[in-house]
């Protein structure tokens, strides 16, 4: 018999009905041509696809070319680049889950090598390699850590051509297929740095208070909305916290939410830190930051969701080491988020959507399966039911007869 589960009831958005509560957390594959995606990205989105996650994120990916992380990273600045993505929200969209598109800008954390290669700014090797370091820009001239690139801070003219990058990429999302936009305003990046006041040192409409760090994040966020249709889901995801003293709290990310939900955010995508680098934080019960750094334990980031979602009235969606079907599960019906995003675990595991169907009992006859594959799997739910092969020592011969008499089986 069929369970109930809250992790794969559909949720609708705008006119998108996403069909289970798991989503894709874009994952940085490295791997495009001058921002132009290749087969990787395409083997890559589509394994989660005929897994059955039901929002697919592709990567952060840059509105400009300044704005890559690295040499390798995906791009949407030109269509050359829209288009070779159409193969992959063709194919998400034919295995019946929604294609998301995350628009991102790397500003001060641009210009490194790849995270397998230490994730440190370009240098002499990179240089010979064909991959020469380019200007990087940021709300202030403040590098992310000694040794580290100094940022050219930026002046008006740099902010209106971020607002149109972001703007002119958000079109050509839409365009190629892409039907839930993300703006990325986390770990350090362009929009993150803007907020956090141990980025940006500002003394003009771009910085000093909450408002003002606020303001460039908000006007991208009108210029993606005016060009996307009116029934197109938006997501923004922050970071919540810093995770370090006298950086961005919780209750700026209540308040941020609140003023996203007023220029049609839909939905807020809580994760935490990055502003130096990666920074290790806990939280107690309440979502507040400790300042001590410890291990993240799994859901460690689920009580931000939980407090911006309480706190602003807005749809949150939770991420950070959930692993557990049943973990995910709790989240939903505890009422602290309304989406689940899984990011190593997936790469771990791309069919980790219809394993957490079946621990849950929510897809007992393999239904939610591509059919190319139902036809096969569906079979080991009668292996289960003989409970030598699982539980007790049997004679191979036996067991080699059972496996032939079910194979048999049509």
């Amino acid at each position: 018999m069929k369970a109930n589960t809250k992790l794969f009831s559909p949720l609708k958005i705008r006119s998108v009905t996403i069909p289970n509560r798991i989503v894709l957390s874009p994952l940085c594959m490295y791997s495009a041509n001058d921002g132009v995606a290749t087969e990787w990205q395409f083997a890559h989105l589509s394994t989660f696809a005929r897994g059955k996650t039901g929002l697919i994120f592709a990567e952060a990916t840059a509105v400009e070319a300044r704005g890559r992380i690295t040499p390798g990273c995906l791009g949407i600045w030109t269509d050359e680049q829209a288009e070779a993505l159409i193969p992959v929200t063709s194919f998400i969209e034919k295995m019946g889950c929604v294609p998301g598109m995350q628009l991102a800008h790397a500003g001060r954390k641009a210009g490194t090598k790849t995270p397998w290669n230490g994730g440190t700014p370009l240098d002499e090797e990179d240089i010979k390699a064909g991959n020469s370091p380019w200007d990087i820009i940021a709300p202030s001239d403040i590098p992310v850590a000694e040794g580290w690139v100094v940022p050219k801070a930026m002046d008006e003219k740099d902010i209106k051509e971020i607002v149109k990058a972001f703007s002119d990429a958000a079109k050509r999302a839409v365009k190629v297929g892409f039907k839930v936009i993300e703006i990325h305003s986390a770990h350090g990046y362009l929009m993150h740095s803007f907020l956090s006041p141990l980025a940006n040192k500002r003394n003009d409409s771009y910085g000093g208070d909450i408002h003002g760090r606020m303001r460039l994040l908000l006007e991208v966020v009108d210029a993606v909305r005016s060009v996307i249709p009116e029934d197109m889901p938006l997501f923004c995801r922050i970071s919540a916290v810093d995770g370090i003293e006298n950086g961005w709290e919780i209750e700026d990310s209540v308040i941020l939410a609140e003023k996203l939900g007023d220029h049609g955010v839909d939905v807020i995508d809580c994760s935490g830190g990055g502003i130096s680098g990666a920074p290790l934080f806990r939280v107690n019960k309440s979502g507040k930051p400790m300042k001590t750094n410890m291990d993240r334990s799994p859901g460690f980031q689920v009580p931000f969701a939980e407090k911006v979602k309480k706190g602003s009235g807005m749809k949150t969606m939770a991420v950070g080491v959930i692993v557990d079907p049943h973990q995910a599960e709790q989240v939903l019906q505890n009422d602290k988020a309304d989406l689940i995003a899984i990011g190593r675990e997936l790469m771990y595991n791309p069919f980790w959507s219809l394993h957490a169907a079946q621990a849950l009992e929510a897809d007992p006859e393999f239904e939610m399966w591509p059919d190319q594959y139902k036809w096969g799997v569906n079979r080991r739910g009668k292996l289960a039911e003989f409970k030598g092969i699982r539980d007790e020592p049997i004679e191979e011969k036996m067991a080699v007869s059972h496996l032939s008499d079910v194979y048999k089986q049509k």
